[in-house]
């Protein structure tokens, strides 16, 4: 039972959004997403939300880029997928996000393989 309660509220909600709303650089405010689940949200939405909770970055994934990570907002987001030749069909490269113990932040891109295409 807990199961298909968990199930049913990962469909709405801060969890769900958490996991499927998208950054949209054409996007002012929030709007529906094209996935048919959670939210698409703009620069604007990025901007006031770290000021307001005093966030330099907030890091992401769960959505294909194609160099292995992306910035969004000037650099208030970034989205990281590690999956490169995700699912054999795409030509993405995966992204590694190392944080040191200062807090600063660099990116390593491990490049697709090729012929790995079903």
């Amino acid at each position: 039972m807990f199961l298909i309660q968990v199930i049913i509220y990962l469909n709405l909600g801060l969890l769900c959004d958490l996991l499927w709303a998208d950054p949209e650089p054409n996007a002012n405010e929030f709007y529906d997403n094209d996935r048919g689940v959670s939210v698409i949200f703009g620069e604007k939405i990025v901007s006031e939300f770290n000021r307001k909770n005093d966030i330099d970055l907030i890091v992401r994934a769960h959505q294909v880029v194609d160099d292995g990570y992306e910035f969004f907002a000037n650099k208030q987001l970034i989205t990281i997928f590690s999956a490169p030749n995700y699912c054999g069909e795409f030509d993405n490269s995966a992204g590694i996000l190392i944080i040191d113990e200062s807090l600063t932040c660099s990116l390593k891109v491990l490049r697709p393989v090729e012929n790995l295409k079903k």
